[in-house]
């Protein structure tokens, strides 16, 4: 299916801030990037780099003053989220070197303090898609999906004892399960075709029978419609902005997502 997918932004700057945007999807394996528009003012020097994920990045200073970024792209994407029962459980010593940096703890995925739940939510499962669609499963009947309900990215430990949370809250705990099965996982954040409420949004990807498959415990019965803009170990890697000094203001921010 093709997807057209925008995000506009604007921001209330009082000092001269330095950003860094993730903004801009890139094309892989799973999408196509047919068509992709940046425009910032007021018109400013930026440079773009990828980051140690592959994410297409721009950093820049923001002057003193009203700022507005706007990007649309025309992305080429499944309409179906791949599933595969049988795909197994690949051995560490299997595992590519660059995938190896996901199965480690990091800042909101605390996953060496979820073995023993991580196994009673698999038991009996077979090593591998069985046992991340379980946890999959259980998120979803456990904990409960809330937009809007957190401001602030929260942790594996703080979304299991709270019960609730928004897209990447889910995706934190569902990331540290999977990690503490020595199954890679990943954060990703993006775009959904048909999200309700339509904003950014985040899930989860592990890496079984040699590839990455999605996973997303806030919807029912997966369709399709992802385009991926950012992947990294947790929301710490995958902000759509960041911005360093004092806090500025956001005074609009639009998403959008439709069928072309």
């Amino acid at each position: 299916m093709w997807l057209r997918v925008s995000c506009n932004l604007a921001f209330d700057i009082e000092i001269p801030t330095p950003f860094i945007l993730m903004l801009r999807p890139r094309s892989g394996a799973q999408q196509w990037v047919e068509r992709d528009e940046f425009r910032i003012a007021p018109s400013i020097p930026i440079i773009e780099f990828t980051d140690r994920y592959g994410n297409l990045c721009q950093r820049f200073i923001a002057p003193q003053g009203n700022l507005t970024i706007h990007t649309v792209s025309d992305v080429k994407t499944s309409a179906f989220v791949d599933v595969d029962f049988n795909a197994p459980f690949v051995e560490i010593q299997h595992l590519p070197n660059d995938v190896l940096c996901y199965l480690l703890p990091s800042r909101y995925c605390e996953s060496d303090r979820f073995n023993d739940l991580a196994n009673a939510i698999t038991v009996n499962k077979i090593p591998g898609y069985q046992q991340v669609f379980a946890i999959e499963e259980w998120l979803r009947k456990t904990i409960s999906y809330i937009p809007g309900s957190s401001v602030y990215p929260t942790s594996a430990i703080e979304v299991n004892q709270k019960e609730f949370g928004v897209c990447r809250d889910l995706a934190h705990l569902g990331i540290a399960l999977c990690r503490s099965l020595s199954i890679p996982a990943r954060m990703v954040v993006g775009y959904l075709h048909n999200l309700k409420p339509m904003d950014m949004h985040a899930w989860f990807e592990a890496y079984i029978g040699g590839r990455w498959y999605t996973f997303d415990a806030t919807q029912l019965g997966l369709k399709g419609g992802y385009v991926a803009v950012g992947y990294g170990l947790d929301a710490a890697d995958v902000a759509i902005f960041n911005q360093f000094g004092p806090i500025v203001n956001t005074t609009y921010q639009d998403v959008a997502v439709s069928q072309i």
